[in-house]
C-alpha cells in the first residue's frame, strides 16, 4: 500500500518564516510611514503658523537673534585676540637693563661674567648703538629722535637660562643673583608678562563662556514665553484634542515645532547678522594692521562652527517649549 506524501499537508518552515517576516515588515514600514507623515505634518503646519502672523514671528525671531548674535560676537572677538597672541612663545629670558653709567664695554665683561653662572644658556649684549638702531626703526619716531643730545637707551643683557628652568625656585634664585648685580638697574623676567597675557586671555574666554550660558537662558524664558501665548492662544483646541484622548505627546508636537522653527530661523539670523558686522569691520582692521607691518586675517564662523550655532539655537528653541508645554498642560484641563 502506498504512504501518503506528508509534506503535502505541513507547511515549509521557511515559508512560514518568510510569510511572518514580509508582514511584520510590512507593518513596521506602515508605521514608519506614518510616524513620518504625522511628524512633517506637524513640521509645516507649525511653519504655517509662523507665516501667518510675519510681524509677531519676525519680531521674535529678531529678539532671539540678538542674544544669539552677541554670544557668537564675544566668542570671534576672544578667538580673533587669541589669534594675534598665538605666535606667542612661552620664554623665559631674562632681560637686564644697566645703569646708565654703564658703557657697552662694561656691559660686554658682564656679559662674559654672567655666562659661568650655573644654568645659563645664552648671554647676549645689546648696545646702547644697536638699542638706539631698533627704536628708530619700529617705533616710527626716527626723525624726532635727532633732536636728541645723547642716546638716552641703556645697555641690555639678555640671558637665556637652561629650558629646566622654566618656573620654580631654581629660576626665581637666578633671577634674583642677576637682580643683585651691582650694574643693574631694572631686570624683567619676559615670562612673567606672558602668563599675565595668557591669564587674561584665559579670564576672557571664561566670561565669554557665562556670557553665552547667561544669554542661552534669556533665549530658553523668550522661547518659553513665545509658545506659552500660542498654547494660550490655542486653549480650546487643546481641551477638545483632550476631551477625544490625544495623548500630551500628540499635543506637544506642533509646539515644539514651532520652537524649533523659532530657534533654526534665529540661529541663521544670528550668523547673518555676525557675519555682516565683521565683513563691515574687516577694511578698517587691515588698515590697522597693515600700519603695524602685522599680518592680520579676520577670523570669521567656519562652517562647522555655524551648523553648531544654529543646531544649538534649533536645541534651546526645542527646549524652552518643552519645559513651558510641561507645565502648563497640566494645568490646561476640560471644566
Amino acid at each position: 500500500m502506498k504512504k501518503p506524501n506528508i509534506n503535502h499537508r505541513r507547511p515549509q518552515p521557511r515559508q512560514k518564516k518568510e510569510a511572518r517576516r514580509k508582514v511584520v515588515s510590512g507593518k513596521l514600514s506602515a508605521m514608519l510611514q506614518a510616524y513620518l507623515d504625522i511628524h512633517a505634518q506637524a513640521l509645516f503646519s507649525s511653519l504655517g503658523r509662523l507665516a501667518r502672523a510675519p510681524v509677531t514671528s519676525l519680531m521674535t525671531v529678531s529678539v532671539l537673534s540678538i542674544a544669539i548674535s552677541l554670544a557668537a560676537g564675544f566668542y570671534l572677538l576672544v578667538a580673533n585676540i587669541q589669534q594675534l597672541t598665538g605666535g606667542l612663545e612661552d620664554s623665559n629670558q631674562i632681560s637686564l637693563f644697566l645703569k646708565d653709567q654703564v658703557t657697552d664695554d662694561a656691559g660686554v665683561k658682564l656679559a662674559e661674567k654672567i655666562k659661568k653662572f650655573d644654568h645659563i644658556q645664552e648671554v647676549k649684549v645689546v648696545t646702547k648703538t644697536q638699542g638706539l638702531a631698533e627704536f628708530r626703526e619700529y617705533s616710527g619716531f626716527g626723525d624726532a629722535l635727532k633732536a636728541l643730545d645723547k642716546n638716552p637707551l641703556p645697555t641690555v643683557i639678555q640671558v637665556m637660562p637652561e629650558h629646566s628652568l622654566e618656573e620654580g625656585p631654581q629660576l626665581d634664585e637666578l633671577f634674583k643673583k642677576l637682580t643683585d648685580l651691582q650694574e643693574v638697574d631694572f631686570a624683567q623676567l619676559d615670562m612673567q608678562w606672558i602668563k599675565r597675557l595668557y591669564s587674561i586671555m584665559e579670564l576672557a574666554d571664561r566670561g565669554v563662556t557665562l556670557l553665552s550660558f547667561i544669554l542661552a537662558l534669556a533665549v530658553l524664558f523668550i522661547t518659553g514665553n513665545t509658545i506659552r501665548l500660542e498654547l494660550h492662544n490655542r486653549r480650546d483646541e487643546v481641551i477638545i484634542a483632550k476631551l477625544v484622548g490625544a495623548t500630551h505627546r500628540f499635543i506637544q508636537r506642533p509646539f515644539l515645532y514651532t520652537g524649533f522653527w523659532l530657534g533654526f530661523c534665529s540661529g541663521i539670523l544670528a550668523w547673518i547678522t555676525v557675519t555682516v558686522m565683521l565683513f563691515i569691520l574687516q577694511q578698517p582692521i587691515d588698515r590697522l594692521s597693515g600700519l603695524y607691518d602685522g599680518v592680520f586675517s579676520m577670523r570669521y564662523l567656519s562652517l562647522g562652527e555655524m551648523m553648531s550655532l544654529i543646531a544649538i539655537s534649533s536645541l534651546l528653541g526645542i527646549a524652552g517649549a518643552w519645559a513651558v508645554l510641561c507645565y502648563q498642560l497640566r494645568l490646561t484641563r476640560p471644566e
